[in-house]
């Protein structure tokens, strides 16, 4: 039987818009980096990828964050799941830079206590000096290798090399060291709303964890 052909895919059924922003679904991650007073900042960013052991960030010129690891290299990258959303909510509206001025400024508070504002909790590194966030199921201790500027010069791009992975236990499958994908669901930033994952539609060919029913105990027993 033949089907519908798909209009949205057709030449010239697209419109040309001008949005303003391009969060096309990725993922949040909560940065914790070193202040000069060795407390610690935290900031969530909705700009990340990684490739291999390096994650790459982007930040705002202006924040905290990026003033930290051009001296202090040390973060982590710590993955909040959906249910979280609401915290991360609350750091967005706080700045850890006492200068904040302007548009910054009428957007932003200064918070020096960002996980107590957040109701997050502190949670010692092993391999570097900013805390973790013990409340997020996957915590990256890494170091900034090359921090930059963007091409428009309104952003920092950061290479970031991963020192040590930390999961939740009911992520990894046993025995593995491999996050189960059925079990995580990172926090999606999808043009400035937040959502988790759907359920599975597959998996590349190229998967270690292939098998999508050994992951239903994990997935129904959270």
């Amino acid at each position: 039987m033949e089907t519908a052909p798909n209009r949205s895919a057709e030449a010239g059924s697209h419109l040309t818009i001008t949005p303003s922003i391009l969060y096309f679904g990725t993922p949040v991650a909560l940065l914790t980096t070193e202040n000069a007073d060795g407390t610690a900042n935290l900031a969530p960013v909705s700009s990340a990828w990684a490739l291999g052991q390096t994650v790459v960030l982007g930040l705002g010129i202006h924040g905290q964050t990026g003033t930290n690891l051009a001296s202090r290299p040390d973060l982590v990258i710590n993955l909040p799941q959906p249910a979280q959303w609401a915290a991360v909510e609350r750091l967005g509206r706080l700045t850890g830079r006492p200068s904040a001025t302007g548009q910054d400024q009428r957007r932003t508070r200064y918070e020096p206590d960002k996980f107590g504002a957040a109701g997050l909790r502190a949670q010692r590194s092993q391999v570097v000096r900013p805390p973790r966030v013990a409340e997020c199921p996957i915590q990256l201790e890494a170091r900034a290798a090359k921090v930059g500027t963007a091409a428009d010069g309104d952003f920092l791009i950061v290479e970031a090399r991963v020192l040590k992975v930390h999961a939740a236990p009911h992520l990894v499958i046993p025995g593995t060291q491999h996050i189960e994908p059925a079990a995580w669901s990172p926090l999606i930033y999808n043009f400035r709303h937040y959502f988790g994952l759907g359920p599975e539609l597959g998996h590349s060919g190229i998967s270690e964890t292939p098998r999508a029913d050994r992951a239903a105990p994990l997935a129904t027993a959270r």
